[in-house]
C-alpha cells in the first residue's frame, strides 16, 4: 500500500490551512476533492453519517462551511475511532503528551512497539497522530497481527504537534456521534431526509493494486456488492446517498441502473511508489438524486 509522498503530503497540508482540517493523513483522503463532493452534497438534509470516516475531510468541510447540525461518525477501525473520541474529550492532554514528544527516529521506534491496547486513550491517541505523521509517507498500515509496521519517516519537521488545528477538531467533533462499527451497522438508523458519505477503500484498479486496504482483512469484492445493497436499501427509505470510488468495469456494474447516477471527476493519486510515475486518475462520485451540471473543473493540482 502507497502513501503520499513526504513533499506531496506536506503541500496538501500548507495548501489548506483553514481550521479544523484533517488531523491525520490517510490514504484515499479527499482533501484534494473536497470542492468535488461539497458541489453534489444535497441541497438539503437532516442528520449527516460518513461510516469510513478516515481523515475526515468531507466532515470538516462541511463544518468549515457551517452545513451540518446533527452528525454520526463511523468507521471500522477501532484506533481510529478512538482518536477522534480522544480529540473530541481530551484534546489537552493530547497537546500535552505530543509537545513532549521528541522527533527522533529512536523515540519512533520505542513509541511504535508500545502496545496500543495497554495506554490510556488520549495515550493512544497521541501516539496515534505522532505515528501517522512521522511515519514513512504518511501511511497508516497493519500486518496480519494488527500492528502498525511503518517505518521511520524521512520529514524534517513533521507537523504532529499541531495544537490549533486539534482544539478546532475538538470543537467540530462535540456536533458528533462517534462509534467504531461496520458501515451497515453504522447507517441502520438512518431516516428520509438524512445525507450518506460512503467513502469505502477503493476497488483495486489492478489485480496488484491493493493500496487503499487499511485493515488487516481488507475491503473485498463481496464487500463492494454488499455496500450497494446497502445503499439501495437507504434509497428506498428516503435517504440521500453519494459515495466515492475508483472508476473500474466492476464499480460501474455495480451502479449501473437507478437510482444512481455517475459523475466522472480527476483526481491525483498515489498509485505507484515511483512519483514521478503518478498523476491524474478519474474517479467517480456516485449519487442516488440528480445535481446541476458542473463544469469539468474538478481536479485541483
Amino acid at each position: 500500500m502507497f502513501g503520499l509522498d513526504e513533499d506531496e503530503a506536506d503541500t496538501i497540508v500548507t495548501m489548506n490551512r483553514q481550521l479544523p482540517r484533517p488531523f491525520l493523513k490517510w490514504a484515499g483522503g479527499k482533501t484534494q476533492l473536497l470542492d468535488a463532493l461539497m458541489h453534489r452534497k444535497p441541497p438539503t438534509y437532516a442528520a449527516y453519517h460518513e461510516p469510513f470516516l478516515g481523515g475526515g475531510a468531507l466532515f470538516f468541510g462541511l463544518y468549515r462551511a457551517h452545513a451540518l447540525t446533527k452528525v454520526f461518525l463511523s468507521d471500522s477501525n477501532r484506533e481510529l475511532i478512538d482518536a477522534y473520541i480522544a480529540v473530541r474529550d481530551h484534546v489537552d492532554e493530547i497537546i500535552e503528551l505530543l509537545s513532549e514528544y521528541p522527533h527522533e527516529e529512536a523515540f519512533y521506534y520505542e513509541l511504535r512497539a508500545k502496545d496500543p491496547w495497554k495506554l490510556s486513550l488520549p495515550e493512544r491517541a497521541a501516539r496515534m497522530i505522532y505515528l501517522n505523521k512521522t511515519g514513512y509517507n504518511g501511511l497508516y498500515r497493519v500486518n496480519r497481527q494488527g500492528k502498525f509496521n511503518v517505518p521511520f519517516g524521512r520529514y524534517k519537521a513533521p507537523r504532529y504537534l499541531d495544537p490549533d488545528n486539534l482544539q478546532e477538531v475538538s470543537k467540530a467533533l462535540q456536533l458528533a456521534e462517534i462509534r467504531s462499527c461496520a458501515f451497515d451497522q453504522a447507517v441502520e438508523d438512518a431516516v428520509e431526509g438524512d445525507w450518506v458519505y460512503f467513502d469505502p477503500p477503493y476497488a483495486p484498479l489492478s489485480q496488484t493494486a491493493h493500496f487503499t486496504a487499511y485493515q488487516p482483512d481488507g475491503f473485498s469484492h463481496k464487500d463492494q456488492s454488499r455496500l450497494r445493497d446497502v445503499c439501495l436499501a437507504l434509497s428506498e427509505r428516503g435517504v440521500w446517498v453519494m459515495i466515492s470510488n475508483s472508476d473500474t468495469l466492476l464499480i460501474r456494474d455495480l451502479y449501473s441502473h437507478p437510482p444512481f447516477i455517475l459523475h466522472e471527476v480527476a483526481a491525483r493519486r498515489a498509485i505507484n511508489s515511483n512519483a514521478s510515475k503518478r498523476g491524474k486518475v478519474q474517479e467517480l462520485i456516485i449519487t442516488n438524486y440528480p445535481i446541476p451540471t458542473l463544469p469539468h473543473t474538478d481536479f485541483t493540482p
